[in-house]
């Protein structure tokens, strides 16, 4: 219960990211990486404002993190992100070495933490991520769905 109440607060902090990026105009997605009880990065989509398609709100977070640690591997982090991570996210958290992902939302088109396939928990890889899903989904998926809405009756 309590490892819930946790991962439901710092979810919320990740919605304040995906909050960021829909004032903007991007898809509201955020994330952060937690160590220690101390978020050491946060990101949220800056797709179109970058022109960049490696701009997901993991891969931002997953940088500063980096930065802030000064090194690549994340070990002991968990990363936080409002909708499930995608095949690129996937990798890079792999990569990372981070070691468990809580995530608000499935993806039907793109997950890779369960939904279409499993990348973070994948035997062959060298490193599978602990896996959390469903905190705040629908606070999470809300986001999403009044946003396409919203963009559907502008055009």
């Amino acid at each position: 219960m309590i490892r819930e109440q946790e991962d439901q607060a710092w979810m919320r902090h990740a919605i304040e990211e995906a909050r960021r990026a829909e004032l903007i105009g991007e898809v509201p997605i955020g994330a952060i990486v937690v160590k220690d009880g101390e978020i050491i990065g946060r990101g949220y989509n800056l797709r179109e404002i970058n022109h960049d398609p490696t701009a997901h709100a993991e891969m931002v977070a997953i940088r500063e993190a980096c930065d802030k640690l000064g090194a690549w591997r994340l070990l002991d982090c968990t990363l936080y992100v409002t909708l499930e991570p995608c095949p690129m996210c996937a990798g890079a958290i792999v990569q990372s070495r981070i070691k468990r992902v809580v995530y608000g939302t499935g993806d039907p088109k793109a997950g890779c933490a369960g939904t279409l396939m499993n990348l973070l928990q994948e035997p062959r890889f060298n490193h599978e991520t602990e896996l959390t899903s469903g905190v705040l989904q629908e606070e999470c998926a809300t986001l999403l769905t009044q946003f396409f809405r919203k963009l559907r009756k502008q055009k």
